[in-house]
């Protein structure tokens, strides 16, 4: 009889292959991934309002756009920026 793998045998045998620093590091890696990349999606929702026909909605795009490069932290500028680049946006932030 064959031996079938649950997701927790592989969850158990991933977990052995990984030191616990690399493995914080990994989750570290991938909330950082995680951060810019929501990031240039808000970015570019707020760009998407500029095709719009309303003169409000535009103004509101422009400032919510303004607004979001305020608070971002500017260590994870470059980050975005490349997330930027893969969503096509028009926005580039400075570092």
């Amino acid at each position: 009889m064959s031996k079938y793998l649950t997701k927790k045998h592989i969850v158990d045998k991933s977990s052995q292959l990984l030191s616990k620093g690399d493995a914080n590091n990994l989750k570290k890696r991938l909330r950082q991934w995680q951060h810019s990349r929501s990031w240039a999606r808000l970015i570019c929702e707020a760009e998407k309002m500029w095709t719009l026909e309303s003169k409000e909605l535009k103004k509101f795009g422009a400032l919510e756009l303004i607004q979001l490069q305020n608070e971002m932290p500017i260590n994870v500028r470059r980050r975005v920026n490349f997330w930027l680049i893969r969503y096509a946006g028009a926005t580039r932030l400075e570092e």
